[in-house]
Order: C-alpha cells, then sequence, then structure tokens
C-alpha cells in the first residue's frame, strides 16, 4: 500500500470531526501536508464508494457521504487497495526450478490470508471509533 489508506482515514476523520461544515482540499491538504491536487484525487476515488459527498460552488466543500458509525475502516481499504497487502513480483521465476515453479502461488495464497485478516480486523473497526481518539 502506497500511503492512500493513511490518507483516506486522514481525510474521513477530519470530516467527521468537522461536525457537518464542509471543508474544502485546500484546508484537508494543510493537514495532511500534501498537495490539494493530490487531496481531491483521493476525495473522488472516496466519493466513488459513498464515502464523501461534495457540494460544488463557492460555498461547497466536502462531507461524509455516510454516519460515521455506518463506515467500517474496512471499506475504506477495499476503496483505496490497488496492490496485494504483501506486494507482487515483477519478474516472472523460473519454471524449471522447483522453488520457481510454485513460488507465486504460494505467495498469492500467503497475500490473501493476509488481506483477509487485515480485512477482518477493520471490519470492527468503525469511522466513528477511530475518530473518538481525537476527541
Amino acid at each position: 500500500m502506497n500511503g492512500q489508506f493513511q490518507i483516506a482515514i486522514h481525510i474521513l476523520t477530519l470530516l467527521d470531526q468537522a461536525n457537518d461544515e464542509l471543508l474544502s482540499s485546500e484546508y484537508i491538504a494543510g493537514s495532511i501536508n500534501i498537495n490539494p491536487a493530490l487531496v481531491r484525487k483521493e476525495i473522488r476515488n472516496l466519493r466513488n464508494y459513498g464515502l464523501i459527498n461534495s457540494k460544488e460552488g463557492k460555498t461547497g466543500g466536502y462531507s461524509l457521504g455516510k454516519a460515521p458509525n455506518n463506515i467500517a475502516l474496512s471499506d475504506v481499504y477495499k476503496a483505496v487497495k490497488s496492490h496485494p497487502a504483501l506486494g507482487q513480483a515483477k519478474n516472472l521465476p523460473n519454471p524449471a526450478c522447483a522453488v520457481g515453479r510454485q513460488i507465486n502461488q504460494h505467495l498469492d495464497d500467503l497475500a490473501a490470508e493476509v488481506d483477509t485478516a487485515i480485512i477482518s480486523k477493520l471490519t470492527k473497526i468503525t469511522l466513528a471509533d477511530f475518530s473518538q481518539k481525537f476527541k
């Protein structure tokens, strides 16, 4: 994972803490200390998953798309996950090698187990639970 989960959780926690006030991408970017364009990209993704609402215009901004009690951290993980939790090698091992011909399948199985464990843990934590740490 390349930091998208951390950025997404930061965004969602800020929106929860805002108590229904709309936040701008500039404000959010200032809190995360990243470029607002990166924030807008992540917000677009989270909006596609129904986790964020947006309002256009001068008085626009962003708010949560669901109640924080209805957002499991596993929802966020699934929204931003683009690669296996353990990564993936780009090379193809030697099929003539006893390890090489089997390694990718065994690593894929291990990665699936790890991913299932991560999702299982994150399913038990809501955004409301996580956000409570900041009050």
